[in-house]
């Protein structure tokens, strides 16, 4: 339990990657990116013609993770309907594919997270007491980063490495006035800004260690990096401008629809299966653009 953006993937990857499960797959899904009949079917998967689209048997979360481990984020956001099908699931260890009949035995560990306040939810009827039990074996608060900043240089050498990685590039690490700079701002996004932060600054370094970062006040300041600021690979380079160009096009069909997913998907002729799965990457909140009514 903790803020947004405090780090509780990277907590549940932790107990993951130091458990006996280690060697078995490590699957996470936001329980609030998802509508509940999309939902349902991710976590439990699907047989061919379950339902119009449904063109081929798919396994769920709960299938693919067998032995390993599924990261529930958000899981104060579950409906009604999914909260009693999950703890049937967590009560019986065993689940159907949508549109089939042969139970399938469930070998997962499960790791629950919310930003929210689940006693208050259950005082409100809105979350069930059973399925808070079930879930909470043990109860772990992430603190907000700026009350533990001695976590920082971790994290940054963390992040560094997979953002090198991911960038074909070998960022070796931040200079003393760069750290200096981490550890006096207060992160209000907490853990998911930080990693931005680093990512965008990775983008536009010109050298091996990190001498100034870019915070989100500074982008205008900068504008999109072009492709001499980078020195990326042509191959990197073509990957990183179309998934920035993929966001701001999501960004732009849900914000022109105010917020709805379905008048978004028939503008931009992306179906609708598939622009849930695009909100979910990227992490976009339709609901954040629906229009206010007074």
């Amino acid at each position: 339990m903790g803020e947004t953006g405090t780090g509780k993937e990277l907590i549940a990857k932790a107990i993951h990657y130091n458990s006996l499960r280690k060697s078995k797959p490590f699957v996470g899904i936001n329980c609030c990116a998802l509508p509940e009949t999309l939902l349902e079917s991710e976590l439990f998967g699907y047989e061919k013609g379950a339902f119009t689209g449904a063109f081929r048997t798919k396994k769920g979360k709960f299938e693919y993770a067998k032995g390993g481990t599924v990261f529930l984020d958000e899981i104060g956001d579950l409906s009604q309907g999914m909260q009693v099908k999950l703890l049937r699931v967590l009560q019986e260890k065993r689940f159907e594919r949508l549109g089939g009949n042969k139970p399938i035995e469930m070998d997962v560990r499960i790791i629950a997270a919310t930003n929210q306040d689940l006693r208050k939810k259950i005082e409100n009827s809105e979350f069930r007491l059973d399925l808070f039990y079930r879930l909470s074996v043990v109860h772990i608060h992430l603190p907000p980063l700026r009350d533990r900043k001695e976590d920082i240089p971790l994290l940054v050498e963390h992040f560094l490495k997979r953002i090198s990685k991911s960038l074909g590039r070998d960022i070796k690490g931040v200079t003393r006035e760069a750290m200096a700079q981490l550890m006096t701002y207060d992160w209000p996004g907490n853990v998911r800004e930080l990693e931005n932060v680093l990512e965008r600054s990775c983008v536009v370094a010109e050298k091996e260690t990190l001498d100034r970062v870019i915070f989100f006040d500074e982008v205008s300041q900068f504008g999109t990096p072009t492709f001499h600021e980078t020195s990326l690979p042509f191959r990197v380079a073509r990957q990183e401008y179309l998934a920035r160009f993929e966001k701001d096009y999501i960004l732009h069909a849900i914000k022109r629809c105010q917020g709805s997913v379905a008048e978004a998907s028939k503008y931009s002729k992306i179906p609708l299966r598939t622009m849930w799965r695009k909100l979910q990457k990227y992490g976009i909140d339709p609901k954040g653009f629906k229009r206010k009514t007074s």
